[in-house]
């Protein structure tokens, strides 16, 4: 059974989330250009919607190591 708390992440899972923050950044980036360049209004909706999806993911990652950090300090 997990262990109750916010066990401390590794270096390496650190690193795996800025990595991955990374790659969030570049998927939106491209999704949206991709919106941008597209002529047809159902790839457009599709692009943007993919770019919105990242956006959410990129967002709960942040909010979460924001949170962890915020929790460190009171300790």
């Amino acid at each position: 059974m997990p262990e109750l708390g916010s066990p401390q992440l590794t270096t390496k899972e650190l690193t795996m989330i800025e990595d991955q923050l990374a790659h969030e950044q570049l998927a939106i980036a491209k999704l949206q250009a991709y919106a941008v360049q597209a002529t047809d209004s159902e790839v457009q909706r599709l692009c943007e919607a993919g770019a919105r999806k990242h956006q959410t993911h990129y967002d709960t990652l942040l909010k979460h190591l924001r949170a962890r950090e915020i929790g460190k300090e009171g300790v």
